[in-house]
């Protein structure tokens, strides 16, 4: 028994840096591609890892990329929230009603196979240059999600649990509330990590659409200046913050399928 547990800890212990280990492969990759020990290219040497961390360093240091990086989380707290109260309502109704998820589910899924940036000449020509197409993208992206994960959760709620509610006279209300949504969270909380993977994914290519701050605009700010260390900098922030979004998320899941 003992025997048993030291393996596992052992184990635990072997597992624990393979995370790290996959990050030192990958910026050695990075630092052999980038290196002017194997070519001859200045321009390569601009976006090795040395003058990368360099800029990072200086971006935060000056304050630079601040405003930007709250720009963009509050165009994607803005769209996952519309999403959110368009996608979760409709999910529902959609669960709860036969005839209604039979009229629209293949409506449904001819729309969400639709890319969310063929919208963006659309959005521009109705909504305008500003926040407005931006927050329409990052809504209609991130709409399906929550509609289809609501949609199954409210398909996958136990019978018995319906049949106890009628057995209870319980209203529709009732029922609504006290069973179908408590029911539904984990694949709510589901649903919300990928709207927010799709935000996130479509955030950068609907902040070109002319707007002055974000971190879409500020790749294509350093793209024109031709500063390239600044570009791989702000694309290490964006996969960081991305990161940290799911993270979060995958932790509320965590903690709500645990406490249940």
């Amino acid at each position: 028994m003992t025997s048993t547990i030291q393996l596992t800890k052992s184990a635990s212990w072997i597992k624990l840096p393979l995370p790290l280990l996959g990050l030192a492969i990958a910026s050695l990759i990075w630092w052999l591609w980038t290196t002017p020990l194997w070519h001859s290219d200045p321009t390569l040497a601009d976006f090795s890892p040395e003058r990368t961390f360099a800029a990072l360093v200086l971006l935060f240091s000056k304050g630079t990329i601040i405003p930007h990086i709250l720009t963009s989380l509050r165009r994607v707290f803005v769209g996952l929230t519309v999403a959110i109260a368009i996608g979760v309502p409709l999910g529902i109704l959609v669960g709860v009603s036969r005839p209604l998820e039979e009229t629209t589910s293949a409506l449904f899924q001819f729309i969400r196979m639709i890319s969310p940036l063929s919208w963006m000449p659309v959005a521009v020509m109705v909504l305008g240059i500003g926040d407005l197409p931006v927050y329409f993208l990052l809504s209609i992206a991130a709409v399906w999600p929550l509609v289809l994960n609501a949609s199954a959760g409210v398909l996958a709620v136990n019978q018995r649990w319906l049949l106890l509610s009628q057995s209870l006279c319980a209203t529709r209300w009732e029922t609504l509330t006290q069973i179908i949504i408590p029911a539904i969270i984990p694949h709510l909380l589901t649903g919300v990590r990928l709207a927010i993977g799709i935000i996130w994914l479509v955030l950068v290519p609907a902040e070109m659409l002319g707007v002055s701050a974000g971190l879409g605009y500020y790749i294509l700010d350093t793209r024109d200046r031709l500063s390239y260390s600044e570009l791989v900098a702000v694309i290490l922030i964006i996969g960081l913050i991305g990161y940290a979004l799911d993270s979060v998320l995958r932790f509320a899941y965590q903690q709500w399928t645990h406490r249940n």
